[in-house]
């Protein structure tokens, strides 16, 4: 798949259908044409590990994080699968949503910005999506992938507001594309 060269991309589907590796390819080609300086990388995702699968994961693995550019990387947990309660994954939640909000809060002004599961800091209400779209809109290019799928079954406030915070991205990107899971 070849992604736009500028715009705003937002990448969704379940997970390993390539939506992280897609983003550090986008990642790569921006810095080999452009160089660094004025790119911010933004890493919410967290490592899950499900039958013996990591489950996404985080740029890193697929490319070099460049030196000169700015990184913002979230110490970031998945609440759904390390919250043994309801209320222990919305506690993970709002501590993903603090951390990641400070994060988009020191983000500099971008010329490029790619964002790795941007739907984990707004898992929870303290979290503000708006916030990052405001801090991405000046910006050139912006590539961003997020977790759809219905894998999970759960229909918890976590998962309703990370669908809710997706379908707001969505509206904002130029270019959704939807990966699917090859059979």
């Amino acid at each position: 798949m070849t992604l736009p060269t500028s715009g705003r991309v937002l990448l969704t589907g379940p997970s390993n259908v390539g939506k992280t590796r897609l983003t550090a390819g986008a990642l790569a080609a921006w810095v080999e044409e452009h160089g660094a300086e004025n790119v911010a990388v933004l890493e919410f995702a967290p490592e899950v590990e499900r039958d013996g699968v990591l489950l996404g994961g985080r740029l890193d693995r697929f490319t070099d994080l460049p030196d000169r550019a700015w990184v913002g990387v979230l110490d970031a947990y998945a609440p759904r699968a390390a919250g043994d309660t309801e209320t222990e994954a919305l506690d993970l939640a709002r501590e993903n949503a603090r951390n990641g909000m400070k994060l988009v809060e020191s983000m500099p002004p971008s010329r490029a910005v790619f964002v790795n599961d941007a739907t984990i800091p707004f898992q929870h209400e303290t979290g503000d999506v708006e916030a990052l779209l405001a801090a991405c809109e000046d910006s050139e290019f912006v590539v961003m992938n997020a977790f759809s799928g219905d894998e999970l079954g759960i229909d918890d406030p976590i998962s309703r507001r990370e669908r809710a915070a997706r379908r707001r991205l969505a509206e904002w990107a130029d270019t959704h594309e939807r990966l699917e899971k090859r059979e």
